[in-house]
């Protein structure tokens, strides 16, 4: 039987970023990944924003590996010429309720150490040339645009550069620990190998794939929701000098429907928050009225015409439509008599932004088995 020593399943972005991590100190890396090329699911289907760690609680996953994500992501994209721009964003308030909203939000990312905010109210706000309604925003000038494709490539590069193998075209059938390592079958040819590490990177079948190994994911809070969220493009010129966003939904449950601008400058509007049992990238038409008025509620002079389906997304939360926050679940599991065996479930936003982070911190907990 062919043996390695990492086999990291799924190469979305937080996937190949820990491939390139770990092939720096160890050989034997294996990247498994049952689409055809890397970043097919929700690593291609955001909004490609590095974010700052504004909004998640101090000391969470999400917020500790954000903030330093973000700061190795521009980095890298400097030191690797990966597309990317520091463009800037405006979170803004439209009445005193929003306002009262967005003062807790801006202690909250001081409090997780954010660079550079700014609170400012309407007259700061009219400075920067923009035709919206606000009475009082949050300036965040550390958030950016990436390139998300470009990055993927140039871990998918590096990775293999160091002497990883990405294996595409390979889905997962079972894991079996065996004496100290694991039994890994893919469908393909049955194709058994033993791995002494295993890293569950399978983002919308994470848990799925915890389950594989034996792990009861219901009682350990480990299954997923998806979520899906859906684009529209503005197919009209319309002057953003940086990213807008509304106020959080309650609970985070979503960020709003909130204007993005691609490195090309198209526009876009979404992503809205939708529960969904089935995986499905359609964009329902009829929603472009709702968006409209989500739109125009803080935009003006919009056109509704104007308002295009582009693409929709899945996100793999923990969180279901009423919960409150769950943070990433990064974890070895030794504790359940897997060790080597390290899940990393409901990696959705800032996952992009935090993937050099993440790859960092699972390299860590991975290195202590060699």
């Amino acid at each position: 039987m062919d043996s390695v020593n990492v086999t990291i399943i799924g190469a979305g972005v937080v996937g190949l970023a820990i491939a390139v991590e770990l092939s720096k100190n160890v050989q034997n890396v294996l990247v498994i990944e049952q689409h055809d090329s890397f970043g097919q699911e929700t690593s291609s289907r955001n909004s490609e924003v590095i974010h700052s760690g504004i909004y998640y609680p101090q000391g969470s996953l999400k917020t500790t590996l954000c903030v330093e994500g973000a700061r190795l992501l521009y980095s890298m994209c400097e030191e690797f010429t990966i597309p990317f721009k520091k463009i800037g964003k405006l979170i803004v308030a439209r009445n005193e309720p929003e306002i009262k909203i967005l003062e807790n939000l801006y202690n909250n990312g001081i409090r997780n150490n954010v660079p550079g905010l700014k609170l400012i109210d309407k007259n700061e706000i009219s400075a920067f040339g923009t035709t919206f309604r606000a009475e009082a925003a949050i300036f965040s000038p550390n958030t950016g645009i990436i390139d998300s494709h470009s990055l993927m490539k140039h871990f998918e590069l590096l990775s293999k550069d160091r002497g990883a193998t990405i294996a595409y075209n390979s889905r997962l059938a079972s894991i079996e620990p065996h004496q100290g390592s694991y039994t890994l079958t893919v469908d393909q040819d049955d194709y058994t190998f033993s791995s002494r590490v295993v890293i569950n990177c399978g983002g919308l079948s994470a848990d799925h794939i915890a389950s594989l190994s034996g792990i009861k994911t219901s009682e350990c809070g480990y299954t997923l929701n998806y979520c899906k969220g859906s684009y529209f493009s503005y197919a009209r010129h319309y002057p953003l000098p940086m990213l807008i966003y509304p106020v959080p939904h309650q609970d985070l449950a979503g960020l709003g429907v909130h204007a993005t601008v691609d490195l090309g400058g198209r526009l876009r509007f979404g992503p809205d928050t939708e529960y969904v049992n089935t995986i499905d990238y359609r964009v329902d038409e009829t929603k472009r009225d709702a968006f409209y008025a989500s739109a125009s509620a803080i935009f003006s002079g919009l056109e509704k015409e104007a308002f295009v389906p582009d693409m929709a997304g899945v996100r793999p939360k923990l969180s279901g439509p009423h919960d409150g926050f769950k943070d990433f679940i990064i974890a070895d599991e030794s504790d359940k008599g897997l060790p080597g065996f390290i899940n990393l479930i409901g990696i959705e936003s800032p996952g992009l932004t935090s993937a050099p982070a993440i790859a960092k911190r699972v390299a860590e907990m991975a290195i202590t088995y060699f």
